[in-house]
């Protein structure tokens, strides 16, 4: 059964300048002068890893800091924008998500952020997108390696019961790109508000908004290579 597979929250919501607002938040409630504007941010998200990025920055300007006591800081005022915050998924999303669930097609949400972040979304979107509409959902806790690592992924096809060219995967960062790819998936680069000018190449298309037939399309390419390999296997 071929499956879409979303990856990070900014996939089926951008929360990307939530992220920096609350990274500025962090710094402010730890004494520190700092203060990402948009286009220093938009460099920086090249490169995975809120707690690494907080770390590579102190490094840069010559300062020690606790990367991962202020990225806690940082999450904790995140989740309370999650709550606060009148969140709408992007374009096309709600719609991919229905048309997969009446065709049968599995949904999963294969992103490595803490359970807390996953569930204020949830509660945020709801009811138009639910728990429910999803066949599995990874967690920072189920996953060993982050992306761009391809454990997420690899851990999800075996929880499914998918290969990769059963799937498709959808990113919105070159992290989450690399990370399916490892994995053998064909991956939709659907960038968002802050990703929108990295480089997507390796994606297998560049979208701005989901649409199911186009995912199909895909899907159906995949069976019918995977089709064609078998047939000259046996040839």
């Amino acid at each position: 059964m071929p499956a879409i597979l979303f990856g990070s929250i900014s996939t089926i919501a951008d929360t990307s300048e939530l992220q920096r607002q609350a990274f500025n938040q962090a710094f402010k409630a730890h004494g520190l002068d700092w203060d990402w504007h948009r286009e220093e941010y938009l460099t920086m998200l090249e490169n995975s890893g809120g707690q690494n990025r907080i770390a590579d920055y102190a490094d840069s300007i010559g300062q020690t800091v606790d990367a991962e006591t202020i990225h806690r800081s940082k999450s904790e005022f995140f989740q309370n924008s999650l709550t606060e915050s009148q969140l709408q998924p992007r374009s096309g999303v709600v719609e991919t998500i229905q048309s997969a669930k009446i065709k049968g097609l599995k949904i999963a949400f294969v992103t490595t952020t803490a359970q807390e972040n996953i569930s204020l979304l949830m509660a945020a979107l709801h009811p138009i997108i639910q728990v429910n509409d999803f066949d599995l959902i990874t967690n920072a806790d189920r996953i060993d390696r982050p992306k761009p690592d391809k454990a997420a992924y690899t851990f999800a096809l075996e929880k499914l019961g998918e290969k990769p060219d059963n799937c498709i995967a959808i990113e919105d960062n070159l992290g989450g790109l690399e990370s399916a790819i490892s994995a053998g998936l064909d991956c939709i680069a659907f960038p968002n508000q802050n990703t929108a000018h990295h480089d997507f190449n390796r994606a297998k298309h560049l979208v701005d908004r989901l649409d199911f037939d186009d995912l199909q399309k895909f899907l159906a390419s995949n069976s019918n290579k995977r089709s064609s390999k078998l047939y000259s296997n046996k040839l």
